[in-house]
């Protein structure tokens, strides 16, 4: 190996001990923070194995003649992050699990790139462990408790009843209502932000005129994003239970073919068959558990994450409402152009605000998730004001 060569792969090296250090402070803080000893002990599982890893691509290091470098990050790691602060645990969580999977694609690529067989055996060993930490963050965020490993025949019954007891229990997501809250404040703000430039465009910022269009585009689009979100609510309940339905009925007419159909899909799944028999036996001495594995595994759903229809539409109507209302507050306490310009000004400052709170959500960098935001809303603002002045010359010259 030339010097060159060996200077390249000790700056992976490096970067990959910075990578597992880094994940070692973010278990280590989420796992301060935990209340649930079980939630607790599984998050400092993660980061001793994390601080393993590190050790790992440390001694290498130095076999290689380098020197290990200092930890540049957060001591909190990505705990510490204003996404992760803002979001809760479990948002963070998810966060954290997709970073996993960058993490395995990352080490994967160098498992050809390094040609240096010591790395690509920690690399091996690295790889399979990140792959056992991306299922146990699954399992947490899913189940807000850490998953046993497949147990022993003899303990499969009791530790099927604590997986089971704990899916039926169920909880709100805190994600689920960061993103439709977003959804409706972006609608609304969006919406209303195209109606007051294009009306503005059209009257010169005339207060009267744009608080009229204003408020009535506000009412409109709440009332129809309130219709919406109920009735898609409504929808995928009623889905829901005509699929329910209709196993009920297989499974009354011919249950084991039911068991088997049920048994056939945990194995396409990876469990072995004596395990996913076994899993089958145990859901079929509860009929109406067996109808809801059943249905749960054809629409990949279950009924306590069903979305409730009052509950969505309330919240779709309040949030487009508090989006639309922004572009239109100037308009009460000034008129004319200088109004306008107030009003574009709050309006571009709320989507940029709006693009990074997506970030919580889809796990975008907020400046960029803001800064999107912010060139659509100007450009819708410019279009329909445009328009709107258009339209304002054609109407005066009538």
């Amino acid at each position: 190996m030339t010097s060159s060569e060996n200077e390249k792969l000790l700056h992976a090296l490096r970067a990959n001990w910075q990578a597992e250090m880094e994940g070692q402070c973010t278990y280590s803080a989420f796992a301060k923070d935990e209340a649930d000893p079980q939630r607790r002990n599984a998050l400092r599982g993660l980061a001793a194995a994390e601080q393993h890893h590190a050790d790992l691509w440390a001694r290498r290091i130095r076999e290689l003649g380098g020197a290990v470098p200092e930890y540049s990050g957060s001591p909190e790691g990505q705990a510490d992050s204003l996404a992760n602060r803002v979001g809760g645990i479990d948002l963070a969580l998810r966060r954290v699990e997709i970073d996993e999977t960058r993490d395995i694609a990352r080490y994967g690529k160098q498992l050809k790139e390094l040609g240096d067989q010591p790395s690509v055996a920690i690399l091996n060993e690295v790889i399979a462990d990140e792959r056992e930490h991306y299922q146990v963050l699954g399992n947490l965020i899913r189940a807000r408790r850490p998953l046993p490993r497949l147990p022993p025949a003899e303990q499969a019954q009791g530790a099927l009843d604590d997986l089971l007891a704990a899916r039926d229990k169920g909880r709100p997501q805190a994600a689920a209502w960061i993103g439709d809250a977003i959804y409706g404040v972006n609608d609304g703000l969006g919406s209303i932000f195209g109606i007051v430039s294009g009306v503005s465009g059209a009257t010169l910022g005339n207060s009267h005129f744009v608080l009229i269009a204003g408020m009535a585009g506000m009412v409109a689009s709440a009332l129809s994003m309130g219709a919406g979100a109920y009735l898609a609510a409504k929808s995928e309940r009623e889905i829901y239970e005509a699929e329910f339905a209709r196993e009920r009925e297989a499974v009354e007419d011919n249950e084991p073919e039911a068991r088997e159909v049920l048994s056939l899909t945990y194995q396409i799944r990876g469990l072995p068959e004596e395990d996913a028999q076994r899993v089958v036996e145990h859901l079929a001495k509860d009929k109406e558990q067996l109808i809801k594995a059943l249905a749960r595994d054809r629409l990949n759903m279950t009924e306590e994450g069903l979305s409730k229809p009052m509950v969505s539409a309330v919240s779709g109507a309040l949030s487009t409402a508090v989006g639309a209302l922004i572009p239109i507050v100037p308009f009460f306490f000034m008129g004319g152009i200088p109004a306008v310009i107030v009003a574009a000004i709050v309006s571009l400052t709320a989507h940029f605000a709006v693009g990074a709170a997506k970030s919580l959500v889809t796990v975008r960098s907020w400046w960029s998730s803001g800064l999107e935001m912010t060139i659509i809303g100007a450009g819708e603002g410019i279009v329909t004001y445009v328009i709107g002045i258009g339209i304002g010359r054609i109407g005066g010259g009538q």
